[in-house]
């Protein structure tokens, strides 16, 4: 069932669970992602990320095969582009057939952030297609450049923004940062933030940045309301690691056999955080 962010998220946050939203880069990766969801009747989206689209393969060859996957999946997927940062390519993303998009203007002065993610919502609104964006700036632990006090979300610029723009769902900062922690590390959330931000606008939030942050904080997130969990990193390093063990014990395994155990290494990965985030049995 191939369907937008709006009517998933719109369930989630009415019985307070998340759907799970899975980086994917190509048909093998969404495929995985897709009979994960399968096998545990989740609501799933697949996020394809802006650069991914720029540096790998472009909208217009990936789209249309994972539509097809989508509609003829047994649970509701979603196709939604993943930090979409130049309005151009959001733009063509939904023309390709996108679903959902999210418009990330959060590097904008704050008013520009309102007034370019409005006027997309609006351009949407011709696919019938849902928005995210984002509010505050989510650090990468690439460079440490972790995410810092000065780049949380402030909740009445959050509630501020939602009520200005008609978004769908809210990216909010609180304590994640991009990419793969070090080994032992677990990131500080401060909840008050998706408490407040909860608390006033009642709508779809969303966590990026969701690998490695631990089952207790995501566990505490999705009850405070967060509805769509970004995993992207522990996702890939499930199907790197498989890929050195695989070699490892049979260096002559044919690359096609070597696919096929990602795909099964990638689909494990996202069912335990299917499971963190509360959405087993509760497609349609």
């Amino acid at each position: 069932m191939y369907v937008s962010m709006k009517g998933m998220l719109a369930r989630a946050n009415k019985e307070r669970y998340a759907v799970m939203a899975i980086n994917c880069f190509n048909l093998e990766t969404a495929r995985a992602v897709i009979d994960a969801a399968q096998e545990l009747r989740a609501p799933i989206i697949i996020d394809l990320l802006q650069d991914h689209l720029t540096s790998h393969l472009g909208s217009r060859f990936l789209t249309k095969p994972i539509i097809k996957m989508a509609e003829e999946a047994s649970v509701e997927v979603a196709i939604n582009l993943d930090h979409g940062q130049d309005v151009a390519i959001v733009k063509q993303c939904l023309a390709d057939g996108f679903s959902s998009v999210m418009m990330d203007a959060s590097s904008y002065p704050y008013e520009e952030n309102v007034a370019i993610t409005k006027k997309m919502v609006e351009f949407a609104e011709v696919y019938n297609a849902s928005v995210e964006a984002e509010v505050g700036n989510i650090g990468a632990v690439t460079g440490d450049n972790y995410t810092n006090q000065d780049m949380y979300t402030n909740p009445k610029v959050a509630i501020d923004f939602a009520e200005r723009t008609g978004i769908d769902a809210l990216a909010i900062s609180y304590g994640s940062s991009h990419g793969d922690y070090p080994e032992g590390f677990t990131p500080a959330f401060q909840f008050d933030i998706v408490r407040e931000i909860k608390a006033a606008t009642n709508m779809p939030l969303v966590l990026h940045g969701g690998s490695g942050c631990g089952s207790e904080n995501i566990r505490e997130s999705v009850r405070l309301g967060i509805n769509k969990i970004n995993v992207g990193s522990d996702f890939m390093k499930a199907q790197a690691d498989k890929i050195k063990a695989s070699l490892k014990e049979n260096p002559a395994i044919n690359y096609v056999d070597l696919i096929h155990e990602t795909m099964k290494a990638g689909k494990e990965a996202v069912k335990y955080y299917i499971q963190l985030s509360g959405s087993i049995g509760k497609s349609l």
